[in-house]
């Protein structure tokens, strides 16, 4: 395959099985713990906010979840996706490099979010749930759940970052067209969203606060749950799809990764890629895992590792992860899909142990990469999966200065069509590097929840 630009393949290969990390973890996983106990919850604790089966797979031990059929059948409407070899950026760079990136943009919703969110939409229609609530930061989580609510004949609602609800209306558009309720969070609509708004009306919001908002009103409701776009188990599950492709492309590719890469906000797309190929790192192979976020909000590269709450108004179990702090509010950057005060347990488990290392990028340079990627390989990324695509440009040059020829690959988890508004600001020199605040950093960080389980 020496010409190959793009590897594809056929439908019947769409794998037939999740892959579940859990067993090939360094340590086993420590428990979620009851948010009022401190006590590792059980099934009946989230039974208000997911159905049975969501539950069984969020514990699951097993290597191996099957996929349902209706699932399977729907991700035949873009699965597999393509893994293309990035030639044009490796002329580009004069890199001795072979890039190559997994494109999740070709779904319906334009990136790899209908992958759990289709899957979520099932089980719960299943267990005859009519309603689901969400958040979403970028609009990404949100439109592949609008989606998965058509397929289901389900009524979804969106709680959306107010930053993001004003920066991208036309996710929120998007989301509408299929039938969607999209709400900027903070709102009016919960006891959580009416507390922030009494104390900062003018509040760009968070994921922790959206999270709150949607999970307070499925717990009311008994006709409704909600749904969950990143950091959960059973959420990177679903994503696995993700990195069992790869590995069979690869395989037709003749070669495999020395480096695989994946921005990390939750950390969906970054444990679907990666999480396959955890076995083999395992059992001896030298590869390099790399986890890319923002530096406005650097939740691997700065954050602790300790128990903390998934959302600002404390409803959601203790998670162990690395965290900012549940009350913290990162600045308004433009990668709102990446603006979540804490990380996926799962990953922050393989960061802690040093299996995955994590690199943190300030905005200017993240559209910097994304155009020199999209003026090689035509793609416009979203400004979320450009951290991956930066991270990939310093291996590759790191590469040309060694004369060290690596492959590396990474996840583009998502085009960049809805984020034009970003891409002017940056081209106008109008956008700016934004820092975190480092004393309301520590203000968060000193309020983590004591607990005494280590």
């Amino acid at each position: 395959m020496a010409d190959t630009y793009k590897i594809t393949l056929e439908e019947e290969a769409i794998p037939r099985a999740w892959f579940n990390i859990v067993p090939f973890l360094p340590q086993p996983p420590v428990p979620p713990l009851h948010p009022v106990t401190q006590q590792p919850v059980g099934p009946a604790d989230l039974a208000s906010l997911f159905c049975d089966a969501i539950l069984a797979q969020e514990v699951a031990t097993e290597p191996e979840v099957e996929i349902p059929g209706p699932v399977r059948d729907i991700y035949r409407l873009w699965r597999p996706t393509p893994l293309y070899r990035a030639r044009r950026l490796e002329k580009a760079l004069d890199t001795p490099a072979h890039i190559y990136y997994k494109y999740e943009g070709v779904s319906p919703a334009g990136s790899h979010k209908p992958n759990t969110a289709v899957a979520q939409a099932y089980y719960n229609k299943q267990a005859g749930i009519r309603r689901l609530t969400t958040e979403t930061g970028a609009g990404q989580w949100g439109s592949a759940l609008a989606l998965a609510g058509t397929f289901f004949d389900m009524e979804i609602k969106v709680y959306m970052v107010r930053v993001s609800y004003d920066q991208k209306p036309y996710r929120r558009h998007l989301m509408e067209t299929w039938g969607a309720q999209v709400i900027p969070s903070p709102s009016p609509h919960t006891a959580a969203g009416r507390r922030v708004l009494a104390e900062h009306p003018d509040s760009p919001g968070s994921l922790g606060l959206a999270i709150s908002e949607a999970a307070e009103e499925a717990a009311s409701r008994a006709d409704t749950k909600y749904a969950l776009g990143s950091v959960l188990n059973h959420v990177l599950l679903h994503q696995t799809v993700i990195g069992l492709e790869a590995i069979e492309q690869f395989a037709l590719a003749g070669e495999g990764p020395d480096v695989l890469i994946a921005c990390c906000g939750g950390g969906s797309n970054f444990g679907g890629f990666t999480f396959p190929f955890i076995p083999r790192k395992r059992a001896g192979e030298a590869i390099r895992i790399i986890a890319a976020e923002p530096a406005a909000c650097p939740t691997l590269t700065k954050g602790v590792y300790a128990y903390d709450f998934g959302d600002m108004a404390r409803l959601s179990p203790l998670l162990k992860m690395y965290t900012l702090g549940h009350d913290f509010v990162p600045p308004g950057i433009h990668a709102g899909g990446l603006r979540y005060h804490g990380d996926s347990p799962l990953v922050s488990q393989l960061v802690h142990a040093g299996m995955v290392e994590a690199v943190a990028y300030a905005q200017r340079p993240v559209f910097a990469a994304a155009l020199t990627f999209a003026r090689s390989e035509g793609i416009v990324p979203a400004p979320e999966c450009a951290h991956a695509i930066k991270a990939a440009i310093d291996e590759a040059l790191r590469c040309k200065e060694s004369g060290k020829k690596q492959v590396i690959a990474f996840c583009l988890s998502g085009h960049g069509h809805f984020d034009m508004a970003a891409y002017e600001r940056y081209l106008s020199g109008a956008m700016v590097d934004v820092d975190y605040s480092e004393a309301e950093l520590q203000r968060a960080i000193a309020r983590l929840p004591q607990v005494q389980i280590p």
